[in-house]
Parts: structure tokens; sequence; C-alpha cells
């Protein structure tokens, strides 16, 4: 197998939408990123663990929602993994789900956000993304529903930019936009701590 932290991360992310149930169900009020501040009633649904099971969540009324977060798994983490090994793919990818849990946790309610539980892999996707942008900058890359290639580079700084955007404005309130900022922001200080790495060699 060439890729086995990819197909391990697509796997245990399939076993959990099968194992999620309905919206609402004990598994995400367990395992989905609640907000730390406590609802109307005063009730907190928040624990540690959180901060990265939450990653492992996807919409269960939307099984697209899986299929493109893994199909991004599968693009720009089996080309990192194949550059660095599987178990720096890990910590890359696990270091950008917890980044995108820490800012998804603060600075939603700074802006004063509506806070809500957040689930899916795309904090641990941003992260492979910036990863795979840094390692192979001038790889070729586009999205399905607007098929214009670009360089790696480009793709993710814009991919940046339109979050960063999306977040600071509001729009597209049911998406986590500062946890895929905050994902990159993980992948960023991974690949940081390689290259600090590579040059004490």
């Amino acid at each position: 197998m060439k890729s086995p932290a990819v197909f391990l991360l697509i796997a245990a992310n399939v076993v959990a939408y099968l194992l999620e149930g309905p919206e609402g169900s004990r598994f995400e009020q367990l395992f989905a990123l609640w907000p730390l501040q406590p609802d109307s009633e005063g009730q907190s649904y928040f624990h540690f663990w959180q901060i990265v099971t939450y990653a492992f969540l996807h919409d269960p009324r939307n099984v697209s929602h899986l299929f493109f977060n893994m199909f991004a798994v599968f693009m720009f983490g089996t080309a990192v993994e194949r550059y660095v090994g599987p178990l720096r793919l890990l910590a890359c990818y696990f270091a950008s789900v917890i980044s995108a849990a820490l800012t998804q946790l603060t600075v939603p309610a700074l802006l004063g956000a509506v806070p809500g539980p957040t689930i899916g892999a795309s904090g641990g996707v941003f992260g492979l993304l910036l990863a795979y942008a840094v390692m192979f900058p001038q790889a070729k890359v586009m999205l399905l529903i607007l098929p214009i290639p670009m360089p790696a580079w480009l793709f993710a700084t814009l991919y940046a930019a339109v979050e960063l955007l999306f977040g600071v404005t509001g729009t597209f309130s049911g998406v986590a936009h500062f946890a895929h900022l905050g994902g990159m922001i993980g992948g960023a200080l991974v690949v940081l701590q390689w290259r600090r790495r590579a040059g004490t060699r």
C-alpha cells in the first residue's frame, strides 16, 4: 500500500460516518466540537477530546460533505505522504485538525458569531492543502465546480483569501471558515518545523 496513512484516515472517517446516526444524536453531542460558551439553558457540551473527534464527523444528511472532504484528503494527502512518509503526514493532519478547532473555538466568538457545533475534516484538509502547495507549488490544481487549472501556490492563496473574506463578513454562515484558516496555520507550522529540522542536518 503506497499511502497507508491516507487510507487509514479515509477509512476512519467512513466508519465514523456510519456510526454517527441522525443529526442531534448522542454521538454528535459527545464528539462534535461544541462551543466553550454554555447554551441558553446554561448547559455546556464541550469536552477536550472534541478538538480531534469533530474532524471525523460529517453531515449525516449530506453524504457529499464526507465525499468531497475525503476526495481532498486523497488528492493532497497522497502526494504529501509519498514525499514525507505516513507518520509526518499524520502529524501534519492532526496538527491542522487541532489548530482548526482552537481557531474555531475562539475567533468566531470574538467576532460575535452565533455559537454552534462544528463537524468535518476540512481543517485537516486545509492543512494538507497548505503542505501540498508548499511542497509542490507549481503542480496544477483546479476545483471541480470551476475547472480552471492553476498552480497549487496560487490555488491555496486564493482559497485562504476567500475563506478570510467569508469569515469576516459572515458569508455562508453555516461553514466554519475560521476553522479552515486555522487548519492552514497548523499545516504551515508543521511544514516550517520540517524545514527547520532539515536545515540543521
